[in-house]
């Protein structure tokens, strides 16, 4: 059964093509178009080159289709170079990109489209609670992971959860800054994803500045961010820290070692700020955790890896 947020903003070229295929809108993880390339599916982690070439007609179809056929309404988003859709769905898109006074004004001609699917998991985040609570409180958490490893799945149902309550922690007020409209799939701002009965979402609104206007103005418990790695991110997370808030986040990355060679996220780590780290990979299939470190980098899974 496929998503019907997904296959409306497809191309009738694109959308013939997955229904004859057969492959599970479960499975699936991102599509590429690129003018004159084959169709590139990738689903359950395996790349499926489809011998169908794109045309530039494709795309525009598309796009389109995204923009509910009203694409000025959409190029404020364009700039950042990606659109989120309803559900959640990103499409990142690359073309000619004009500049103005240093910033991007536009991206025209558009040439390839990468659509993102968002999975969201009910209790795939039940597996890592053992690991990151203790007396019904959440700790501190950084979540390292690739691309395409489950991170955004995984940080949603952690935001539910805590947000809920459950088995492990309390039921907390949660503020999540939602830059790209991943986590919560807002529509129209309100969030289309299941992120809880306690959590307050900031949506396309900067990391930075949405912890601090979060703290200001909605005095959460615990705040939830993903994807973090600019010196400005690192700042408001320091200022969400002092002010006695919890924080869960992700970011790009394979171990603990690595994030910790990052210049803007060392300072953090060395301070002590995050109590624990849980590393992702695909070795066996998305969303395995590899690794729960502690502050003194012991991994409290010793040899095991849980999926």
């Amino acid at each position: 059964m496929y998503d019907n947020n997904i296959i409306r903003v497809m191309g009738r070229k694109v959308r013939n093509i997955l229904y004859e295929s057969g492959i599970s809108i479960r499975d699936l993880q991102e599509m590429r178009m690129r003018v004159g390339k084959p169709l590139i599916v990738i689903s359950n982690n395996q790349e499926t080159v489809f011998s169908t070439v794109i045309r530039k007609e494709d795309l525009e179809e598309t796009l389109q289709y995204i923009s509910n056929y009203s694409i000025y309404a959409f190029e404020n988003e364009m700039r950042q170079g990606f659109i989120t859709v309803e559900g959640g769905h990103r499409i990142g898109i690359t073309g000619q990109v004009l500049i103005e006074d240093g910033k991007v004004k536009k991206i025209k001609h558009i040439s390839s489209m990468n659509i993102r699917i968002s999975h969201e998991i009910i209790g795939c985040a039940d597996i890592v609670f053992p690991y990151i609570a203790k007396d019904r409180k959440i700790h501190n958490t950084l979540i390292i992971s690739p691309p395409r490893c489950g991170k955004t799945t995984l940080l949603r149902d952690l935001i539910r959860q805590i947000s809920d309550g459950n088995s492990w922690v309390d039921g907390n007020t949660v503020g999540v800054v939602d830059e790209r409209s991943e986590l919560g799939g807002c529509y129209l701002g309100v969030p289309q994803n299941q992120l809880g009965i306690r959590t307050d979402v900031l949506d396309c609104c900067p990391k930075s500045e949405g912890m601090m206007m979060l703290v200001r103005s909605m005095a959460p418990e615990v705040i939830a961010v993903d994807e973090i790695g600019k010196e400005e991110d690192v700042k408001a997370l320091e200022y969400v820290m002092c002010c006695g808030c919890n924080i869960i986040a992700t970011v790009h990355g394979t171990s603990r070692d690595e994030i910790q060679e990052k210049p803007a996220l060392s300072k953090l780590i060395s301070m002590g700020c995050f109590e624990r780290f849980i590393v992702l990979h695909n070795v066996r299939q998305v969303g395995n955790v590899v690794g729960i470190y502690n502050l003194q980098g012991e991994n409290l899974l010793g040899n095991e890896t849980i999926c």
